[in-house]
């Protein structure tokens, strides 16, 4: 009975844990139908709740959420293509190279906006808020299997 029992706890325990990361990336899961005019609404209003965006602030970050988005969901559209297209040919190593370079660009250019249009105590707080979205997604992946390059 004894052995029956601790099975049991055991079991609901690992249950519990290969599940705990699949609520944070709900939001994205729910955008992935919508049109990039509704998703930089909805994270603009999210933007706006968070850090007591002015009217004036939240229309200029709606204008930089809908193109990223816009790029974004373009990008993505492109590297499906390549997928099917090519039968499982991952990118060169100057191919990887030159997408992380464009990425990274991109993000210093965005923040580079955001500082413009925040103040200094808002512009803080989007940068803690930033930075907590990008550690949420590399612990989702660690749960997901995805180890990256010290993977098994």
């Amino acid at each position: 009975m004894k052995k029956v029992l601790v099975t049991a706890v055991l079991l609901i325990g690992l249950m519990g844990y290969s599940q705990r990361g699949h609520h944070f990336d709900s939001d994205q899961r729910g955008m992935k139908d919508m049109s990039p005019e509704q998703i930089a609404t909805l994270k603009t209003k999210k933007m706006t709740l968070a850090l007591d965006l002015s009217e004036a602030q939240a229309q200029e970050i709606q204008t930089i959420i809908l193109e990223d988005t816009k790029e974004h969901q373009a990008l993505m559209l492109e590297h499906k293509a390549k997928r099917e297209g090519a039968e499982n040919s991952k990118p060169s190593a100057e191919e990887r190279f030159s997408f992380q370079n464009e990425r990274l660009d991109k993000m210093i250019a965005q923040k580079g906006k955001m500082k413009q249009i925040l103040s200094e105590e808002q512009f803080q707080k989007w940068e803690r808020m930033h930075q907590h979205q990008r550690n949420r997604g590399k612990d989702s992946n660690r749960q997901n299997g995805s180890h990256g390059k010290h993977g098994k």
